[in-house]
């Protein structure tokens, strides 16, 4: 058996080493009750896999700082780049027993299978992604469990460890639970494996992770043969052309000192209640984002917020997920978070420049609106702003910064660029709006010809918005 280990554990290192070369992720879930021999499995594969691209992920019990976050926040963080292996030591299902078990967010959440659900769709995301995930549940016989645990007891060097299993969901309650999960899982979804004889349980580990690393490499073979080139549909269209009130000059100063005091209140209530904001700004060049985040943000206690102005993603965040390094940026409760531009670059600029194949982008519309559901499901409010603009207004403002040396540096040739396919964005940007406007992330369009009634119309919805989330204040329209 010794030697037929050492041959089947060669061919995952060799399939591992194939995946790392053509950039495949994998994900390795170990779970299990305390003392089943995940933890002895695990380090047997990792002993297999070369350390460079590999991470080993424990999960603990949720601390109150972690409670202060979506429930998948911390997975989204941890994904594995392109090519790299991360093994799960207990992962997001252990994760929704303790929530279960512990009624955690219970007054956040409609029901726990809302977890279920997102448990799903981040799998669906990440499979659709090119991820293989490897889930394993390991079992043993209740006798050489406790007779595990009695050892760990008896020596002084391990005594923690057996008070740290007492700290865990008790064994029953995980058990039915993950046993209900692997009843209406997917054929194949889960191996699983009994530890009491422990060569057996390696040799179920090492042949199951080569059916699956084989089955990932032929499926990315085959994903290569299928890429797609730029899709450049022909469009133009006045979808986003409408008549808005402008504000008078006048007036203006007073009415958006108002609104700013009342932002002020909002955030502080958004703080007690310990409910996340978060603000998406997308729009054509020179429609004024940064100008009305500015007004957004001007009188907020700067300790409360935080603006992530999106570029273009560096070759770390190439090679995970896209929406990887948008999960790392979400707020925690109580605080708000600022996109100027966001993930919707997948549909926009990825769509029409053909960074994403036409396959990538259009399954991209139902992922987003998963993702954002991810957060508001647990209480997070998310506005999304579209400021639309006049084509002869846009080469008004970008003339106008041409001349202004205090503002050439926001006129770059890739704006010039960009405008050369208005057609092109804004038919993407209708799509965008028309696949991801929902009842729990909707968009607001807002003509922004006239900046300071842009500014004004965010500031209103913003907060008509969270007086409605916070107190259920309603206001006529």
């Amino acid at each position: 058996m010794a030697k037929e280990l050492e041959q089947l554990a060669l061919k995952v290192a060799a399939l591992t080493r194939k995946t790392h070369q053509l950039h495949i992720p994998i994900m390795v879930v170990f779970e299990g009750v305390p003392a089943s021999g995940k933890t002895r499995l695990a380090n047997e594969l990792l002993l297999t896999l070369d350390a460079k691209y590999t991470s080993f992920i424990a999960t603990k019990p949720p601390s109150e700082v972690d409670l202060r976050y979506t429930f998948l926040q911390h997975y989204w963080s941890t994904i594995p780049a392109k090519g790299a292996i991360n093994v799960y030591f207990r992962s997001w299902y252990a994760q929704y027993i303790d929530y279960k078990a512990h009624e955690l967010k219970r007054e956040q959440l409609s029901s726990y299978d809302t977890l279920k659900q997102q448990i799903n769709d981040f799998e669906h995301m990440l499979d659709d992604d090119g991820y293989e995930i490897i889930k394993f549940y390991i079992e043993i016989s209740e006798e050489k469990r406790q007779a595990h645990i009695r050892q760990t007891k008896d020596n002084p060097l391990t005594r923690w460890k057996a008070q740290e299993y007492e700290a865990l969901i008790p064994p029953e309650v995980y058990s039915a639970e993950m046993n209900d999960i692997l009843k209406h899982a997917k054929k194949g979804e889960w191996q699983t494996i009994d530890y009491t004889q422990r060569e057996d349980a390696m040799k179920q580990m090492y042949e199951h992770l080569i059916d699956r690393l084989e089955r990932a490499i032929k499926r990315h073979e085959a994903r290569e043969d299928q890429r797609d080139g730029q899709f450049t549909p022909d469009f133009e269209t006045d979808y986003f052309n409408r008549e808005v009130t402008k504000v008078k000059k006048s007036d203006y100063k007073t009415t958006l000192a108002q609104l700013q005091q009342r932002m002020l209140e909002i955030q502080f209530a958004l703080y007690e209640r310990k409910i996340p904001l978060v603000l998406v700004y997308e729009g054509m060049d020179a429609a004024g984002k940064g100008g009305n985040i500015k007004r957004v943000r001007e009188k907020l206690d700067p300790t409360g917020y935080e603006v992530h102005a999106v570029s273009a993603p560096t070759d770390v965040e190439l090679n995970h997920h896209y929406l990887w390094r948008f999960a790392h940026d979400m707020p925690k409760s109580g605080h708000i978070a600022i996109f100027d531009r966001s993930w919707y670059g997948r549909v926009l600029v990825e769509r029409v420049e053909g960074f994403a194949t036409q396959q990538e982008w259009q399954r991209s519309y139902d992922e987003i609106n998963q993702f954002e559901k991810m957060w508001t499901e647990e209480g997070a409010i998310i506005l999304k702003f579209f400021l639309t603009l006049d084509k002869d207004e846009q080469l008004k403002r970008f003339e106008d910064r041409e001349q202004n040396k205090d503002k050439q540096w926001k006129i770059t040739d890739e704006d010039w660029r960009n405008r050369e396919k208005w057609s092109l964005y804004l038919e993407a940007s209708e799509d965008m709006i028309e696949k991801t406007h929902t009842e729990h992330a909707p968009w607001l369009v807002i003509p922004a010809d006239h900046k300071k009634t842009a500014r004004i119309m965010a500031l209103q919805h913003i907060i008509k918005q969270c007086e409605a989330a916070l107190w259920g204040v309603t206001h006529q329209s």
